[in-house]
């Protein structure tokens, strides 16, 4: 978006990110140095590198305070995931097997793959898998 926004529609591409300071070209900005071949000693040619003339440095630095900020991490399970979880368990309790051959389980995963998305959901809800287990517990109780 900083690009979108400081970019002239009247200058070529060069020109253009030329003027925010970005390399059109990353051979020619971060050059490979030639090596000797032989015994001769390969020049490289620098004729085309003047200096660079930046108008619009506020693009580099927008871009660079953007990236330096931290990533967000979203760390969340998708509702029907949880509900599905939340279902087996209530159901099934520990028993996979029988869990794999509910009629809601309609992706048909295997008792391994159920196991797997329970450990998922105990990892990201720790807190909240303990307050469902004895929640459980104690319906169980009230019945008896």
């Amino acid at each position: 978006s900083h690009i979108r926004h400081a970019w002239d529609p009247t200058k070529s591409v060069a020109q253009n990110l030329a003027e925010m300071g970005l390399a059109e070209d990353p051979n020619k900005a971060l050059p490979i140095p030639k090596k000797k071949l032989l015994g001769m000693e390969v020049e490289s040619d620098r004729q085309g590198q003047g200096k660079k003339i930046v108008r619009k440095p506020y693009v580099v630095n927008e871009m660079e305070y953007e990236a330096s900020l931290p990533e967000k991490k979203s760390n969340t399970l998708s509702r029907d995931l949880i509900d599905y979880v939340r279902y087996m368990i209530q159901n099934h309790g520990e028993n996979y097997k029988e869990m794999a051959r509910d009629e809601k389980n309609y992706y048909q995963d295997t008792p391994k793959q159920i196991k797997r998305k329970i450990n998922v959901y105990k990892n990201f809800y720790p807190e909240e898998y303990k307050d469902f287990i004895s929640s459980l517990k104690q319906e169980k109780m009230d019945v008896q």
